[in-house]
């Protein structure tokens, strides 16, 4: 029989709140044993670091801009194949519990159209999913830290009591306790936490939290930037705990189930958190709060993917984009989609199979401002679109000049070397490689200019 497949995703979270990528604290063991037994992915990157962009992607494997979701508040469009569609054709049960945040259309400003934030999303909307549905489109309207509501397959609100990490894993987990074996499944977990609460502008751990994380060690760039963090990464580090501790309460059910051993768990964050410490760029132009930059602080996510194949407690050094999980997932379903699908397989990088792979990664930024942004191992170097609103407008026939980091002497990304005479021969390397990229995923190559 095919491989089970379960893709848990966080929401808002840094690579380095766990274990196995160097957070001192022990926040994260389940993960860790994960890493330990399958593969982990130590330079994951994401395509887009804002929630409805990225989660279109993951469902669609479609740039964001490809198929018109390049910000919040867009719904997924019907006509789009999907990576529920894909595994249903394949032959497996599908099952969703979470955020979903993809039926909902309106502007910018939340003036909407079609309103699902805290309304069932109907049948026709939920991406493909068939099966089981145990979701809200925007979780965090309809919750808090602790309680609130979804809705099921037949849109009948279901509230729940508790800590919110907790009563999501738990519906995951009645999944499990009703799956009969007759097809392999494909379920998504997406789980809200460790966003901060829009409405309290708040991390909402656990209770006890501040307590139990007092000693926490923040990152250097949330140390020396200023920001938040300072008050709120213990209740941040709570939510993160809580998540691993919810990770292993599905690994205990899988083996209780007999399934552990034939599923693949691929465990995900759609993009991390800067904590307000990037919100002064001076070329900002629209909205931010905690993502919505090139920064590692919001790009760099965890990955790791253990069971099936992915197997032999293996670390990947190459540059990854999570752009590549949907091609992932159906690849372990047997289903190659070839071109219909950006990324790659990343068994492939896994086993080298490319020597000619280019080890750099791309991301489109939105809401915050139009850019576009290439990482490699040495290098980041961002872009902008002078004038453009990135809450209005999904791309530009010009762009300009905003960040150029050297990683070798400046890792945490606090020097912009962008105007630097010395940088000028890297700087024109790598912009080449940002106009190759934006023609072939966006088909058309712009300009992009020195600052003025």
């Amino acid at each position: 029989m095919a491989n089970n497949i379960i893709f848990y995703f966080t929401d808002q979270q840094r690579w380095d709140t766990c274990g196995c990528f160097g957070q001192p604290l022990n926040i994260t063991p389940n993960l860790d044993r994960l890493a330990d037994s399958g593969v982990k992915f130590r330079n994951a990157f994401s395509p887009q670091p804002v929630c409805g962009p990225c989660r279109a992607l993951f469902q669609t494997g479609r740039y964001a801009t490809d198929i018109g979701c390049f910000r919040n508040n867009i719904m997924l469009p019907p006509n789009v194949k999907t990576l529920a569609n894909y595994l249903e054709e394949a032959g497996y049960e599908t099952a969703y519990v979470g955020k979903w945040h993809l039926a909902s259309d309106g502007d910018f400003y939340g003036n909407n159209t079609v309103d699902h934030t805290t309304t069932a999303v109907p049948r026709e909307l939920r991406g493909g999913y068939t099966g089981f549905w145990r979701a809200a489109d925007v979780l965090e309207f309809t919750s808090h830290g602790y309680d609130g509501y979804v809705f099921d397959e037949n849109n009948q609100r279901i509230d729940f009591k508790g800590y919110r990490a907790d009563c999501i894993n738990d519906m995951a987990l009645e999944f499990l306790d009703t799956y009969n074996g007759e097809k392999p499944f494909f379920m998504t977990i997406s789980q809200i936490e460790p966003h901060h609460q829009n409405d309290r502008q708040h991390y909402e751990g656990p209770i006890g939290s501040k307590e139990r994380f007092k000693n926490f060690v923040l990152p250097h760039d949330l140390e020396v930037l200023g920001g938040n963090a300072a008050e709120e990464y213990p209740d941040y580090l709570g939510q993160c705990a809580s998540l691993d501790e919810n990770l292993g309460r599905l690994v205990s059910k899988l083996r209780e189930k007999g399934l552990y051993d034939n599923t693949v768990i691929i465990y995900a964050s759609d993009h991390g958190s800067h904590f307000k410490t990037r919100n002064k760029d001076s070329h900002r132009n629209g909205g931010d709060d905690y993502k919505r930059t090139c920064h590692d602080s919001t790009l760099r996510v965890p990955l790791v993917i253990s069971g099936g194949p992915f197997n032999g407690g293996l670390a990947v050094d190459e540059l990854v984009s999570t752009e590549s999980l949907p091609k992932t997932i159906l690849a372990l379903a047997g289903v190659d989609v070839g071109s219909a699908m950006i990324g790659e397989n990343l068994l492939d990088v896994v086993h080298k199979s490319n020597p000619e792979r280019p080890n750099r990664v791309f991301a489109q930024i939105s809401e915050s401002r139009v850019g576009r942004c290439v990482r490699t191992p040495d290098f980041l170097y961002s872009v902008y679109a002078p004038g453009k609103d990135g809450g209005e407008v999904p791309a530009s026939n010009v762009y300009a000049d905003d960040f150029l980091y050297d990683l070798r002497k400046d890792p945490w990304q606090l020097d912009n070397v962008v105007d630097s005479p010395d940088y000028n021969e890297v700087k024109q390397e790598l912009r080449q490689y940002l106009l190759d990229w934006i023609e072939h995923a966006e088909g058309y190559r712009p300009t992009i200019q020195d600052n003025a």
